[in-house]
């Protein structure tokens, strides 16, 4: 995927890198950046790892203490008009986005529950082009909470789904999915989403379908 992202815009990169280079050197993310950056991490893992056990109130009190670290943190550090915009850019993803991924895992929940076994086994069965195809598409629009993926696979495998295909959704499924394309066209522009997101769609059929004939038949 990288090797063919660089090839199709090598122009653009050569020129991202050339008005790089003209500007003054300096680091990358500044010190407050970087803190701010792992204050957030910890606050997103915090929760579930110090708290295995018990009632989920005691995760939403380490995660409030988290927020509130973080906001005190980057209201000391960052400018009013820094703060702004990190809010709006906030704010754009949780409109946009998270009702994409409610309604991505709440779709694989029940797809995995009530879909039917003759569907599977007419269109995802064997590793022809075709079921890698329709099971990179269904990988590559759907979102899968962490770690869910492998069992959705294995649900759909014993429903019928042949193995070419079910490599070619976990290939895609964990990469990338609707939320995804999304957030990489806001950051990158919808051409190199356009771009990325086909790529991987390409590879992940042509993978699925070599190993499901070549590698793991039958």
């Amino acid at each position: 995927v990288g090797t063919v992202m660089s090839v199709v815009f090598s122009g653009s990169e050569a020129r991202r890198q050339a008005t790089a280079a003209a500007k003054p050197s300096g680091t990358l993310v500044s010190r407050g950046s970087l803190i701010l950056i792992l204050l957030l991490v910890a606050t997103l893992l915090a929760p579930n790892y110090l708290i295995r056990r018990g009632a989920f109130v005691y995760k939403l009190m380490v995660t409030l203490v988290g927020l509130a670290a973080v906001g005190l943190f980057a209201y000391w550090k960052k400018t009013p008009q820094e703060l702004r915009r990190w809010l709006r850019e906030t704010w754009w993803f949780v409109r946009v986005i998270m009702p994409l991924l409610l309604a991505g895992v709440f779709v694989v929940g029940v797809i995995a529950r009530l879909i039917p076994q003759p569907w599977v086994q007419k269109w995802l069965s064997g590793s022809g082009l075709l079921a890698s195809f329709l099971a990179t598409m269904i990988g590559a629009v759907s979102y899968f909470a962490t770690m869910t993926e492998a069992p959705f696979v294995d649900k759909l495998m014993g429903l019928g789904m042949g193995k070419g295909p079910a490599l070619a959704l976990l290939l895609t499924g964990p990469g990338i999915s609707l939320p995804n394309w999304l957030a990489v066209a806001r950051v990158f522009g919808w051409r190199k989403a356009l771009v990325y997101v086909v790529t991987v769609i390409v590879l992940g059929t042509v993978t699925g379908w070599v190993v499901g004939n070549f590698v793991l038949p039958g």
